[in-house]
């Protein structure tokens, strides 16, 4: 009986078994995202850079995404922080037109100085909103641990987080509850599940600013 029921086992049961082999390209990937954003840090903190794209690519795995979405992850942001356009033959070169195609569609500014921010933000909305599925599962879950380190620092020092964001806390909470909006529009996952209940968090800690007595009233730091 037991192995008559193996043997029924629906594939795609079995499918969701199998895990993402991650082999020397992940590695590499590793080490020249580590070499690329070495000295950088995350906003206002002497977190290095590199806790993020480790977050980010935990996240893409999680939610079942393979070795070249592993990678994609790693290096979703070293064309827009560490070197532009010309960055994207070198990633072709190294890792392959697929991971390069889902970086191109993770990356918003390919220039320094990078255009306005507001209108920065609005191209890669509309931007996301025709990008397939790939490229929406790595943003997603970028965003995703983006919010939570929001969320995070929110709590420990309160109302002077939103002094870190170029949008201040109405322009973030914007960005961040249109990603939202964008990403329901698709087919759900847990990252974009998960990224849901982040930005309603948000966008009722921001609310709260304006409640007399509400978390946004009180000093920061509490």
């Amino acid at each position: 009986m037991k192995a008559a029921a193996k043997k029924r086992q629906p594939p795609r049961a079995r499918k969701s078994q199998q895990m993402a082999m991650l082999g020397p390209r992940f590695w590499r990937a590793f080490l020249f995202a580590a070499e690329k954003h070495s000295g950088q840090t995350r906003k206002a903190s002497t977190i290095p850079y590199i806790a993020h794209l480790m977050g980010v690519a935990s996240l893409v795995l999680e939610a079942g995404g393979d070795e070249d979405l592993a990678i994609a992850a790693l290096l979703h942001d070293v064309v827009e922080d560490c070197g532009g356009t010309p960055m994207l033959k070198e990633l072709r070169r190294r890792f392959g037109k697929r991971v390069v195609h889902v970086v191109d569609g993770c990356t918003d500014s390919y220039t320094d100085p990078k255009p306005p921010w507001r209108e920065r933000k609005e191209t890669y909305i509309r931007h996301l909103k025709t990008a397939d599925a790939d490229t929406r599962l790595v943003s997603a879950a970028d965003k995703l641990n983006n919010v939570r380190s929001i969320l995070s620092d929110y709590r420990a020092i309160g109302e002077s987080v939103w002094a870190r964001f170029t949008g201040g806390r109405e322009g973030t909470v914007w960005y961040y509850r249109t990603l939202r909006d964008v990403f329901l529009e698709h087919p759900q996952n847990r990252i974009t599940r998960d990224f849901e209940l982040a930005v309603s968090e948000l966008n009722s800690l921001a609310a709260a600013k304006d409640v007399p007595g509400g978390m946004g009233s009180q000093p920061s730091g509490t």
